[in-house]
């Protein structure tokens, strides 16, 4: 008996030290939106990515243990405008016979000074990998939440718009990424 309760306290304490892990989230998708914004021309366009697939592990308490793990389908590629997106996926762009999607993991989280989180990441996006900030703005609800979250990307950065397209005066070189996410909490 004494064997057995020193046996079950211990798995017990074992437990209790195991860490806890983030909420995983299932992404909605009918009620998700990616979305960018750009200019050509000085004048501000908006487009968005239809397909997309979104892991997310997420505890606003415990920011350190989280993760976002997010897949975009390039061709899904929506601005309202067909020539401007049939010239988009083409080779001087975005090159999705090459580069059909785009991949982003966060990195790290951290608060910033004004009490923001602050995800820290990497995109890879037609072949080159570089570092991306997002703000992150996250409110559960229960079983569901909202997922927000804003990056800045200087598209050059990754190559999009080569030749004549390179300049920044006829297509702006500052994109603003946002995801609106609507999330269910997994059993």
């Amino acid at each position: 008996m004494r064997v057995a309760f020193g046996w079950l306290s211990t798995v017990m304490l074992l437990g209790l030290a195991a860490p806890a892990f983030a909420q995983t989230w299932q992404v909605d998708p009918a009620h998700s939106a990616l979305t960018f914004t750009n200019s050509y021309q000085n004048v501000e366009y908006s487009g968005q990515f239809r397909r997309f697939d979104a892991k997310i592990d997420y505890d606003p308490n415990d920011p350190a243990r989280a993760k976002f793990d997010v897949t975009i389908d390039i061709t899904s590629l929506d601005t309202q405008n067909s020539e401007r997106d049939h010239s988009a996926l083409g080779a001087d762009f975005f090159d999705t016979a090459k580069f059909p999607k785009a991949h982003f993991v966060t990195t790290s989280f951290r608060k910033a000074a004004d009490g923001k989180v602050i995800a820290d990441g990497v995109l890879t996006l037609r072949g080159v990998s570089k570092p991306v900030v997002l703000t992150v703005a996250f409110k559960p609800n229960g079983n569901s939440a909202t997922l927000d979250v804003t990056a800045q990307l200087k598209r050059l950065d990754f190559g999009v718009g080569a030749g004549e397209w390179a300049d920044p005066s006829m297509i702006g070189n500052a994109v603003t990424v946002r995801g609106h996410l609507q999330l269910r909490a997994e059993p």
